[in-house]
């Protein structure tokens, strides 16, 4: 996998995960630490810091390493999404697509803003978790809120490639 296929699965990550509101709702700008791990393919799996602002139709996303440089920088609005990595910048129709050529799959990006914000997406059908713990199963996900009071969030996915993302957010300023 070439530096900037790497670069570009960081910033989805941080898509993935940056896209979280801690439990202050109404934060326009959030920021914590993130992981994306794809199982079976250890050259997809990533740790990042973010700072996040705007929402799932217009927003801007910077992904640090823990030294604290910048490893990329996505910004999105209606109909475009730009990433810039290092020297290189790629565009894409929306975060579908951007997801889709750096994964090889879409994965459902707009309704992660919701989701971290420890609520359903409106868009689709949901189910409280079954097993009695905090969160619930949607778009054939299970979202887990039991940390939810400690800013974590974990995102999974069972269906092949499992994909688990898991977020712990800053406290509001």
């Amino acid at each position: 996998m070439g530096p900037a296929v790497r670069a570009a699965l960081v910033a989805l990550g941080g898509l993935l995960a940056g896209c979280a509101t801690p439990p202050t709702l109404g934060v326009d700008r959030l920021s914590g630490r993130l992981s994306l791990r794809i199982e079976g393919q250890p050259e997809r799996s990533v740790s990042a810091g973010f700072e996040l602002s705007g929402h799932s139709q217009a927003g801007e996303l910077l992904l640090t390493t823990p030294l604290g440089t910048t490893a990329a920088e996505a910004r999105w609005l209606p109909g475009s999404v730009t990433l810039r990595t290092g020297g290189e910048r790629r565009t894409y129709a929306n975060l579908d697509q951007l997801s889709a050529e750096v994964l090889g799959e879409p994965l459902p990006l707009a309704a992660l803003f919701d989701w971290l914000r420890g609520r359903p997406w409106p868009q689709a059908t949901s189910t409280p978790r079954t097993d009695g713990q905090p969160g619930f199963d949607q778009l054939g996900w299970r979202i887990d809120l039991a940390r939810w009071q400690e800013h974590w969030v974990e995102m999974r996915r069972a269906a092949p490639p499992a994909v688990t993302l898991r977020a712990r957010l800053d406290t509001a300023d």
